[in-house]
C-alpha cells in the first residue's frame, strides 16, 4: 500500500492542505467589492462557454440578448453549486461523527466546509449582484437532493465530491482572465479555484484510500454508477427556466444547447481531467461511460 493510502498519509495531506488554507483563503465578504458597478457590455460568463454559443439561436440574437443569456446561465451555474455545496456539507458533516475529532483529517474536514459555506454566501450575493435570481430545485429534486447526503459515503462521497468540483474549477481556471468577463465574477472564481484546488486534492486522496483498502464490489458499484453525473449536469446546465428568463423559447433552447458541438466540447475539455483519474483507479465503468458519453462529457 502506498504512502498516500496509509493513516500517515493521510495525516499528511491533510497537514499540509490545513497549512496552505492558513496561508492562502479568502473572506469574500471583504474580498470582493461588492459596492463596485457592474461593467457595461461585459458578460457574465465568457460567450465561448455558453450553452448557445454559434448556434442559429446565438447567431440570430443581438449584444444585449446574448449578455443577458449570460447572466441567466451564470445564475443557474451559481444555483447548482449553492445546491452541490449544501449537500456535500451534509455529508461530510455526517462522515464526521465516525472520525477521530483530534486528527488533521477531521480538522481540514471541518475548513473545507467552512470554505464551502464561505462560497455559498458569495454565489448567493453575486446572483444578487448581478441583477438576477437564484434558481429553485422542483419538489422532485428536492425529495432526491434531501436523500443524496445520506447515500454519500465511503468511496462514494469523495468520487461524488470530485463530480461536483472538478467540471466546475476546470471551466473556471480557463476562462477566469477573459476580457470579456465582468471583474466582479473573474474575482469570484479566482477566489473559488483557489481553495477548491485544496478540495480537489483532499478528495482525490480520499479515491486514492478508499480504493486501496475498500472491497472489490464496492470500486464495482460505484464505477458503475458515478456515470448519472453525465445526464444529471447535462440537464441542469441547459435549465429551461434560464432561457425563458433570458426571453427564448426555451424549447427550442434547451434541443439546440444539447446538440450543439461548441457545449459539448467545453463539457468534455471540463471533465477530461477528472474522467483520465477515475479511469486510472478503476472507477469508470462501461456503464458510466456511456452515461458521460450520453450527456456530452465524453
Amino acid at each position: 500500500m502506498s504512502h498516500a493510502t496509509t493513516p500517515t498519509g493521510r495525516e499528511t495531506v491533510a497537514g499540509r492542505l490545513l497549512a496552505g488554507s492558513v496561508k492562502r483563503s479568502y473572506a469574500p465578504i471583504v474580498d470582493i467589492d461588492w459596492d463596485a458597478p457592474l461593467a457595461k457590455d461585459k458578460y457574465f460568463l465568457p460567450p465561448q462557454v455558453l450553452s448557445l454559443y454559434r448556434t442559429p439561436m446565438w447567431e440570430s440574437m443581438s449584444e444585449a440578448q446574448r449578455i443577458e443569456l449570460s447572466r441567466q446561465e451564470s445564475a443557474n451555474i451559481l444555483s447548482v453549486g449553492i445546491w452541490f455545496e449544501n449537500i456535500l456539507n451534509q455529508a461530510l458533516l455526517r462522515a464526521l461523527l465516525h472520525n477521530d475529532p483530534s486528527s488533521l483529517h477531521s480538522r481540514y474536514m471541518l475548513t473545507e466546509m467552512g470554505d464551502e459555506c464561505r462560497h455559498m454566501t458569495m454565489f448567493g450575493r453575486a446572483i444578487e449582484k448581478m441583477g438576477a435570481k437564484p434558481f429553485q430545485l422542483r419538489r422532485h429534486q428536492a425529495v432526491v437532493v434531501n436523500l443524496l447526503p445520506k447515500t454519500f459515503r465511503g468511496t462514494m462521497l469523495w468520487v461524488a465530491a470530485l463530480i461536483g468540483e472538478e467540471i466546475f474549477d476546470a471551466t473556471q481556471r480557463r476562462v477566469l482572465d477573459d476580457p470579456q468577463l465582468q471583474p466582479m465574477i473573474s474575482r469570484l472564481m479566482q477566489i473559488h479555484v483557489t481553495e477548491e484546488s485544496r478540495h480537489i486534492r483532499f478528495a482525490r486522496e480520499g479515491v486514492r484510500r478508499r480504493v486501496a483498502e475498500s472491497h472489490r464490489i464496492d470500486k464495482l458499484w460505484v464505477g458503475s454508477v458515478q456515470g448519472i453525473g453525465g445526464p444529471l449536469f447535462q440537464r441542469l446546465f441547459t435549465n429551461p427556466a434560464m432561457y425563458a428568463r433570458g426571453g427564448l423559447d426555451p424549447k427550442e433552447a434547451v434541443r439546440q444547447a444539447r446538440t450543439n458541438p461548441h457545449f459539448r466540447e467545453t463539457q468534455r475539455r471540463g471533465f477530461e481531467s477528472l474522467a483520465a483519474f477515475l479511469d486510472e483507479n478503476g472507477l469508470m465503468r462501461s456503464s458510466s461511460r456511456a452515461m458521460w458519453r450520453r450527456g456530452g462529457f465524453l
